[in-house]
């Protein structure tokens, strides 16, 4: 059994973790059926989230995640990028095309370290940035991991808005197509968060938070034959990656 104050410090992350997971905000009563813990817990627990900043409670009396979480995400992510940009590098350096690594962040990806290719026309993405699952190599990646019912409710809360006239605009064949990846073990964006951009990903095994590793450029050189090159590579690569961020 943990010690008293051990327990608070999981209960109190667990509130957290909830709040991020609903995707806004959450009265006293959700918090507690998703939870498990009694009210006056709940109540004692996000009391303390809100003076210290990590919450905040809302005119409506529903929690929400507050502000300190940013600088604290923000924080993590520019750590978890530094020690992942040396793994990219290789990708990029082998491979000859802009390497990404990106985190789920809700309903979305987050673009956390990228290494860029060395060709003067190359794909550049800021890390920091949020994109669709749906329509990015990264995002179909990281939905592939899910089981359909909630690749289908996060699809269904995000919504499913063409970038291109090639993104996927319908939940069933989203669906058919993470069955894709799951079968081949990796994920294809083919023009469809970009006009002309071929994308590469896969997702990288065990991280803490669910990450993907990818390889993208012009679609005239990040061929279908180039993939076949690139996806052992990004595996291997996906494994180092996973041993960073996992700290073995």
């Amino acid at each position: 059994m943990a010690e008293p104050g051990v327990q608070s410090v999981e209960r109190a992350l667990d509130l957290l973790e909830i709040l991020a997971e609903v995707g806004g905000d959450a009265g006293l009563s959700e918090l507690s059926e998703q939870s498990g813990l009694p009210l006056p817990t709940i109540h004692r627990l996000m009391r303390t989230l809100v003076a210290r900043g990590y919450a905040r409670r809302l005119p409506s009396r529903r929690y929400a995640l507050g502000a300190r979480m940013m600088r604290l995400g923000e924080a993590a992510g520019r750590q978890l990028g530094a020690g992942a940009r040396r793994h990219l590098a290789r990708v990029a350096r082998e491979l000859g095309e802009t390497a990404n690594l990106a985190m789920l962040d809700g309903e979305m990806a987050v673009y956390v370290a990228q290494a860029a290719s060395s060709h003067s026309m190359r794909m550049f993405t800021e890390v920091g940035r949020r994109v669709h699952l749906h329509s990015t190599g990264v995002g179909k990646a990281l939905l592939g991991e899910l089981p359909d019912s909630a690749a289908r409710d996060i699809a269904t809360r995000a919504g499913l808005a063409p970038a291109t006239d090639r993104t996927i605009t319908d939940i069933d064949t989203l669906l058919a197509a993470l069955a894709e990846v799951r079968e081949r073990g990796y994920a294809v964006d083919d023009g469809e968060q970009e006009i002309g951009v071929r994308c590469f990903a896969v997702v990288v095994p065990g991280a803490p938070v669910p990450t993907a590793l990818s390889v993208s450029g012009p679609a005239a050189r990040v061929s279908f034959e180039f993939g076949e090159r690139a996806v052992p590579l990004l595996h291997e690569v996906a494994r180092q990656v996973a041993a960073e961020l996992s700290g073995s």
